[in-house]
């Protein structure tokens, strides 16, 4: 392990990131290095960690690095690896540009969802094409003490249960994960938002992110919100021939997601980057054990 490993902290939305650039891909991130560093109490704290990594020197993305020179390598808080996290894609891109990687306008960022495109605003917001949304059949249900709803299954290239309540506070304690049913649907576990109506499409969720509990915000469950809520309200935009754009309020913010008529969805919203230093390889070390 480097001797001097440089980090930094950012966040979209409030769900908040360990930042570790390692271009060449030298440094080793375990499971219990990246929970130590994501520990709000014994480390830097955050929802996730993206390890910023050229493609052509990552094997899991080595494939992607004629399209896109930057792979963000996305660990949850748990340590765990997630395929996307929309929010962290934005984050990635601002400390991209703050590098001196890219600046503003359109770039490419490969991620184990795919290849993300990004357009980082002059006013400050950052754009992601997150996909097109899958819509498995089948019921699902999400339970929460007493009180359990119907949810709709989204993919956005990771897992999505979608429920609409009454009240944000039927929803708990998100720290743990919802039970949901049948347990064959989301074999790996799944993200679980709880959403309400806030007007004419503009809804608020709270979400419990699979690998990080309750967060401030989650990017792709967001677009899985706001895709759900589309067809709940007869709005399909392959079918109507007009996109569709939902207002997406999170607990910390707002994020404007867009379904196009070729079924592509768009999330703007907010990144910042907020402190950078480095990291104590020796406390690091005697953490990981």
């Amino acid at each position: 392990m480097s001797t001097r490993i440089a980090f930094l902290k950012g966040h979209g939305t409030e769900n908040d990131f360990v930042i570790v650039p390692d271009p060449e891909n030298v440094i080793d991130l375990s499971p219990a290095a990246v929970t130590a560093l994501c520990d709000r109490r014994a480390g830097i704290g955050g929802d996730g960690l993206l390890h910023v990594v050229r493609s052509a020197a990552h094997p899991e993305a080595k494939g992607m690095a004629a399209e896109a020179e930057w792979f963000m390598d996305y660990r949850n808080g748990d340590g765990s690896i997630a395929e996307m996290c929309g929010n962290g894609v934005r984050v990635f891109a601002r400390y991209l540009q703050r590098a001196g990687h890219v600046s503003e306008g359109d770039l490419v960022v490969a991620t184990r969802g795919g290849v993300k495109s990004v357009h980082i605003a002059k006013d400050g917001d950052v754009t992601v094409g997150m996909g097109k949304a899958l819509l498995p059949e089948g019921e699902v249900a999400v339970r929460v003490g007493e009180r359990s709803w119907p949810a709709r299954n989204v993919n956005m290239g990771n897992p999505h249960a979608v429920a609409f309540v009454d009240d944000l506070a039927h929803a708990g304690n998100l720290s743990t994960a919802p039970p949901f049913s049948p347990a064959s649907v989301f074999p790996d576990g799944v993200n679980v938002e709880f959403v309400v109506d806030r007007g004419p499409r503009h809804v608020a969720l709270r979400v419990h992110e699979r690998g990080a509990g309750e967060t401030r915000s989650c990017g792709t469950g967001a677009c899985a919100v706001a895709v759900a809520a589309a067809r709940r309200d007869g709005d399909d935009p392959a079918v109507t021939g007009s996109p569709v754009t939902y207002t997406v309020d999170v607990p910390g913010g707002r994020l404007m997601i867009t379904e196009r008529v070729d079924g592509e969805i768009e999330m703007t919203g907010p990144a910042v980057i907020v402190a950078e230093g480095e990291i104590d390889t020796e406390w690091l070390e005697i953490a990981v054990g």
